[in-house]
């Protein structure tokens, strides 16, 4: 039978318990027994029984404790955890049983499980059977698939989200019993468990839906309980190492650019090996194709205001983009700016909200660097989006991103959160840009028709919105859904102008 892994949350007590390791648990324990209740002697002999016993033991097996295997076993737990080793209970031994854990053996450094299983195919599939109602299914759907991008960024597996039949992975939410041996124990427990990779339920992981989910610092964080339990059904197991994502304990950590730490990269890779970019090339190599130079129109003097235009079901966004929550829609040198913070919309020219832009012809917001960009022509710039001021050392030339000096104009940007690049577009084609390493992708620029089929030729305006992406071109927009890769809804753009 799998063995079942078990990542569990702890208080803030006990995340400081752990927090300050062998400093404050490693001083001087007594080594004689101390007075222990019967309450507190049955939670220590189910704790070692559960979590320092035979490894190939499960939790519906019957063990008998005598004092020399629970000495032995409380040794072992007392060492990893940097208390006195003993093999005596004590109070600071308590203190660190009560916190909340993962239900597994404990090693020195990253570990793999007895065999190392691994999956022996590049591509992994898998199937979210039930969704917790804690978060919407996008956002549900998005944080998977960014932990399991955690570990594709680092080795060379791919992991795909089917709909129907049986993956390789199943998912589900479910409290109390869920149709394995080891039933979850509500809020404030047992997290999440996941087995080693392997047939039939191998790599199959559940989360506790007693748990509150969310995506922030607040309740269960979901992105970090996922990929610590993901990397348990690519076969790692527990680290020693307390900064790892596969330490026993979960403790919150910033996931604003969150990437694997060495420890954990360092034990998948090492059953994986390295994920190493290797250009796929055709029969007969031709060079990229290179859009054609698009003529600079002639600019009148004054283009007509855009608010006669605005509820015409013919409107044609120069560009889009959110900030800080609210949304931009530009055109002629204005914008519209739609808020939840307050009723209807307001309307500003361009350079009076920013002097030195008089028309934006594309933008995007990263949210976690709270910055803006904004393009004109063969330039762009960098606003702050807290204070929506620009930035120093701007405007720069749109050839600082890694675009050929033929691109006279970008006509739509969009920052994709879940993959972290920034998508480009130019007449019919788009590159990838690269936020962390500030270069272009390799392979690129590519045909929109190519990787976003059913969205048109070309893209106007774009900007994404609650997990969505948002593609304009000419009056009509498309709702995309990156992870299904389609087209979910096809809407007008005077839509989100409060036109009735």
């Amino acid at each position: 039978m799998e063995r079942r892994k078990h990542f569990n949350k702890m208080s803030l007590t006990d995340f400081w318990i752990v927090l300050l390791g062998c400093s404050a648990l490693c001083q001087a324990a007594p080594t004689f027994a101390p007075v222990v209740s019967s309450e507190d002697q049955e939670l220590a002999e189910g704790y070692v029984s559960q979590f320092y016993s035979d490894v190939g033991m499960t939790n519906s097996s019957v063990r008998s404790i005598t004092n020399s295997s629970f000495s032995q076993d409380l040794q072992a737990m007392q060492a990893f955890f940097g208390l006195e080793v003993t093999g005596v209970l004590n109070k600071k031994t308590l203190e660190v049983m009560k916190a909340p854990r993962c239900g597994v053996s404990d090693i020195s450094r990253y570990g793999h499980f007895p065999g190392r299983p691994k999956w022996e195919k590049r591509l992994i599939t898998y199937r979210i059977t039930r969704y917790t109602p804690d978060l919407t299914q996008r956002q549900v759907d998005a944080t998977i698939a960014q932990a399991f991008q955690l570990y594709s960024d680092v080795i060379p597996l791919d992991f795909k989200q089917i709909y129907t039949g049986t993956a390789d992975i199943m998912i589900l939410f479910k409290g109390g019993y869920h149709g394995d041996f080891y039933p979850f124990d509500g809020a404030g427990g047992v997290l999440a468990h996941a087995n080693s990779p392997g047939r039939d339920a191998g790599g199959d992981t559940h989360f506790d839906d007693d748990e509150t989910w969310t995506l922030t610092q607040r309740g269960v964080n979901l992105l970090l309980v996922a990929a610590h339990e993901f990397g348990h059904a690519l076969g790692l197991d527990h680290s020693r190492d307390r900064s790892a994502l596969m330490y026993p304990t979960y403790q919150y950590v910033n996931t604003h650019r969150y990437r694997l730490p060495d420890d954990d990269r360092r034990g998948v890779q090492a059953l994986y090996g390295s994920r190493t970019p290797v250009p796929t090339r055709e029969p007969n190599p031709r060079p990229p194709p290179r859009p054609e130079p698009e003529p600079e129109p002639e600019e009148p003097t004054e283009k007509p205001d855009p608010r006669n235009e605005q509820c015409s079901r013919g409107l044609v966004f120069d560009a889009a983009t959110s900030i800080r929550g609210d949304l931009f829609f530009f055109k002629n040198g204005y914008y519209w700016r739609k808020s939840t913070s307050f009723h209807g919309l307001r309307f500003t020219k361009v350079s009076t909200k920013w002097p030195g832009i008089s028309y934006v012809d594309a933008a995007f917001e990263i949210p976690h660097n709270n910055v803006v960009y904004l393009f004109e022509g063969r330039q762009y710039w960098g606003i702050r989006a807290y204070a929506k001021t620009i930035m120093p050392g701007y405007p720069k030339s749109i050839t600082n991103l890694g675009l050929p000096s033929s691109v006279t104009k970008v006509n739509a940007a969009v920052y994709v959160p879940t993959t972290r690049k920034t998508l480009i577009f130019v007449n019919n084609q788009y590159w990838s840009y690269d936020e962390s390493r500030n270069r272009m992708d390799f392979g690129y620029p590519r045909y929109i028709t190519q990787d976003f089929p059913g969205i048109g030729s070309k893209v106007d305006a774009a900007f994404e919105n609650q997990g969505y992406l948002y593609f304009s071109d000419g009056p009509r927009q498309s709702e995309y859904y990156l992870p299904y890769k389609r087209v979910m809804r096809v809407l007008l753009n005077y839509g989100w102008l409060n036109c009735y």
